[in-house]
């Protein structure tokens, strides 16, 4: 095979994975919630108002955010945390949500997607899906630039943008079925 004829195989098989991946990433976002499969535990499982903080240490993790290795995401305090067995914290890091926020509760990581393009047009990658909402996919990501601007209050976008360090983080820790909790 010639070298331009093994260059225009490349093109063509990254233009195919393109476009499995982003057509992965339009079905993902697409699902009905009744499909979704946010579980919610019993109400003791999380608090239901916004849980307490430690003034003295705001990155602390919050109490009355469940129990067991989980995400821990507070949409007031655009704050993540990644709780490993013993209830030891694993990261913390900010984030910045998008327009979209989930309701509290618990819920599980439904899909992943290393590379796609995000409901803004910016290309992401590890994104970690967990619930939707009135149809609009909710989960982690990073941006490839390493962006993490605020998003566009005239669209609905569930994207909640993290570093890359911190998406990688993500990345490895939040597999499918992976309980995510969503505090105030």
């Amino acid at each position: 095979m010639t070298s331009s004829s093994s260059g225009f195989v490349a093109a063509l098989t990254a233009a195919a994975v393109a476009t499995v991946g982003f057509l992965t990433y339009q079905a993902s976002a697409n699902v009905p919630p009744e499909l979704s499969h946010p579980q919610a535990l019993s109400p003791s499982d999380v608090s239901p108002v916004k849980a307490p903080r430690d003034r003295r240490h705001p990155a602390a993790l919050p109490s009355g955010s469940g129990s067991g290795e989980r995400v821990v995401y507070s949409v007031d305090d655009d704050r993540v945390w990644l709780v490993g067995p013993g209830h030891k914290i694993l990261r913390t890091f900010e984030v910045t949500p998008g327009t979209v926020d989930p309701r509290p509760g618990t819920y599980t990581v439904t899909s992943r997607s290393s590379t796609v393009t995000g409901t803004d047009g910016t290309p992401i990658e590890h994104v970690v899906r967990f619930t939707s909402v009135q149809g609009v996919a909710v989960g982690f990501s990073a941006a490839r630039n390493g962006s993490t601007p605020a998003p566009d209050p005239h669209r609905r976008t569930g994207g909640i943008r993290e570093s890359r360090k911190d998406g990688d983080a993500m990345w490895e820790f939040a597999t499918i079925g992976r309980k995510v909790v969503v505090i105030r």
